[in-house]
């Protein structure tokens, strides 16, 4: 799999000044209750990478579709052509270029990247992972103990819809990347078949569902 696409899919700005320990949780749990009344959301994004340095690496286009709990499908379009879905228990990720899927756990990637807390109101997820409040961003940071390849997610909110506005993944190879939501769609209902997928013909198929 590419390195662009896996760190950003499967893993999702600056140093932050310290904040008391109650401004931790009151930003949690005002995350929590955004999230909760988000129980779908639908959508095109635009994404650019950049390295530490502020040049420009790559860009792409492509579509997102999320739903409660742990579904999403995630189709980047440009440069490459990927899909990531996930059922809510199964998540494939397929390469169409390189003619391969990964078949993973979906709760396991909950391990290497906040990513997948959007679609989940679990608090034994939600307690590996720092959330705090700058500004209209809610910036996510992977506690200690979680082996994450995202060193920070930070989160904006589309103040007319409540829907996604941009999602920003620092990865810890030092690369930002930033994700712009358009054309959003929010609590409109989605076909169970969105988050399905059938394995192509003649592809490679790498299964880590038993990986830990």
């Amino acid at each position: 799999m590419k390195k662009f696409n896996k760190i950003a899919l499967l893993v999702m700005l600056s140093s932050i000044t310290m904040q008391p320990a109650w401004a931790d949780e009151a930003a949690m749990q005002s995350l929590k209750a955004k999230l909760a009344n988000l129980t779908s959301f639908q959508g095109e994004f635009s994404q650019v990478v950049k390295d530490q340095e502020g040049n420009e690496l790559q860009s792409g286009t492509g579509s997102i579709v999320l739903a409660q709990p742990l579904k999403i499908r995630w189709q980047q379009e440009m440069p490459d052509d990927t899909l990531f879905v996930s059922s809510g228990t199964t998540t494939y990720y397929y390469d169409a270029f390189a003619e391969q899927v990964t078949i993973l756990d979906t709760t396991k990637l909950i391990d290497t990247t906040p990513f997948v807390l959007l679609t989940t109101q679990d608090n034994s997820q939600w307690s590996k992972y720092a959330v705090k409040r700058e500004g209209d961003a809610y910036l996510i940071t992977p506690k200690n103990r979680v082996d994450s390849q995202v060193e920070q997610l930070a989160l904006m909110f589309d103040v007319t819809n409540e829907g996604l506005a941009q999602l920003t993944v620092n990865d810890i190879s030092g690369q930002i990347s930033t994700f712009n939501f358009r054309q959003s769609k929010v609590n409109v209902p989605v076909a169970e078949r969105t988050f399905e997928f059938v394995i192509p013909e003649g592809v490679v198929v790498d299964d880590q569902t038993g990986v830990d």
